[in-house]
């Protein structure tokens, strides 16, 4: 019995894990398609009482596949109503992975509502023949009142990294300040505390270049005089960011609406990047020679993980890639690299014909990648024979003592006579 007990129970396990693996959602699958959505603006925020308020919805892809058809519909339960149940549901298209889409909708606040928070069904399907899947979202109406007095002032903000370049992601990290000095005030006879309290603060962005990935902070309680707070928000600059100065809109909301404030904050956007110039001759001599190059961030942020990799067909480089590290702007390294031809390269070089070279520059900007290709280089071949020269200046050496001798020998000879 006891035998028979071991082996079944190695049985049923087996099919416990075999059924738990068959019953994995399609969605869950390695490499599939899959759907984040976030509410990254609330246009006014909080949603005023009696009238429309505009959400921007950001659709992101966080899949290995792409999503064929994205649809995105908002499910408004009171005290909010669509402009129109026609705009329900709005189309993305094709969304591959890694890629976002936003998309606006306009909801009515009811005239009757009472300020708090209140709750929205956002769905998303990857496709026509696929199931919705949905999320729950808080938005907030209007906004309370407190006697307090402390007010809430942006102190600093700081991006990471300084400076984007298109297509980055990055951090804007705002320092918020209680700039009471004493713990209470005394206003036309009565007596108020001083603190701060932060009902809300939201990023906003005032560019196209420039997206907001993170939903406004809510309810962050509150500040002594004096004390501080420190609220970052995740940033992306488009691909095709115009380069310059982008500005954003930090949205405060104090102990009321006399306590609000909105800052601008500049975010800054620049493509210049590592260039690599040759410093010499690009020439290779009977096979060999050492190639030397001058790399420079002309980027005004700093750079790192600075490396240069060469390659050029039937050509061996030592190292095979210069690894620099950090750069400060408007650095300059100089680099040099012993290039050797590959005799073992299927490559014919006896036609000294000139040899195309690549150089690719790989470095970080804060959290991204980027990689500069420059391949408009050409190594020219050359041959010098030592030997001949070598031989050459034995012969004239040769000919400078025969000639000497033959001299004395006349001279010799002719005071003989």
């Amino acid at each position: 019995m006891t035998k028979m007990r071991n082996q079944v129970i190695p049985i049923v396990l087996s099919l416990l894990l075999i059924s738990s693996i068959f019953s994995i959602p399609a969605d869950a699958a390695v490499g599939s398609a899959n759907l984040k959505v976030t509410i990254i603006e609330t246009n006014p925020y909080p949603a005023k009482i009696g009238e429309y308020v505009n959400l921007t919805l950001q659709v992101e892809n966080v899949g290995g596949d792409k999503a064929t058809d994205v649809d995105i519909e908002i499910v408004p339960a009171y005290p909010f109503s669509l402009d129109s149940e026609a705009n329900a549901v709005k189309n993305v298209g094709v969304l591959n992975p890694g890629s976002t889409a936003t998309k606006e909708f306009y909801l009515f606040v009811d005239k009757n509502a009472q300020k708090g928070i209140r709750s929205i069904d956002i769905r998303t399907r990857l496709s026509k023949d696929s199931p919705w899947s949905e999320k729950k979202f808080d938005i907030r109406i209007g906004t309370e009142t407190f006697n307090s007095k402390g007010t809430v002032e942006l102190k600093e903000f700081v991006s990471e990294p300084k400076v984007f370049m298109p297509g980055d992601r990055g951090t804007v990290t705002v320092t918020l300040t209680n700039t009471a000095t004493t713990p209470t005030v005394t206003i036309d006879g009565s007596t108020f505390d001083t603190n701060a309290r932060i009902q809300a603060v939201a990023l906003k962005t005032l560019s196209d270049g420039i997206t907001v990935l993170d939903s406004p902070y809510q309810e962050m309680g509150i500040l002594s005089p004096g004390d501080s707070i420190k609220l970052t928000f995740n940033v992306k600059a488009a691909e095709n960011a115009a380069e310059g100065t982008q500005n954003l809109e930090l949205a405060i909301e104090g102990n009321s609406f006399d306590y609000n404030s909105r800052k601008n904050i500049p975010l800054q956007v620049d493509s210049s990047n590592v260039r690599v110039i040759p410093s010499k001759e690009l020439k290779l001599v009977n096979g060999g020679a050492t190639l030397e190059f001058d790399v420079a961030n002309t980027h005004p942020n700093e750079f790192n993980s600075v490396s240069i990799k060469p390659e050029a067909e039937g050509v061996k480089f030592y190292p095979a890639e210069y690894f620099i590290g950090p750069m400060n702007p408007d650095e300059l390294f100089t680099i040099e690299f012993n290039a050797i031809t590959d005799n073992s390269s299927s490559v014919n070089r006896e036609t000294l014909e000139p040899i195309n070279l690549t150089l690719s520059a790989s470095y970080s900007n804060g959290i991204n990648k980027h990689e500069n290709i420059a391949s408009n280089l050409r190594i020219q071949s050359v041959k010098e024979n030592k030997g001949n020269s070598s031989n050459m200046i034995i012969a004239v050496l040769l000919l400078v003592a025969i000639a000497a001798g033959g001299t004395m020998i006349y001279r010799k000879k002719k005071q003989n006579k």
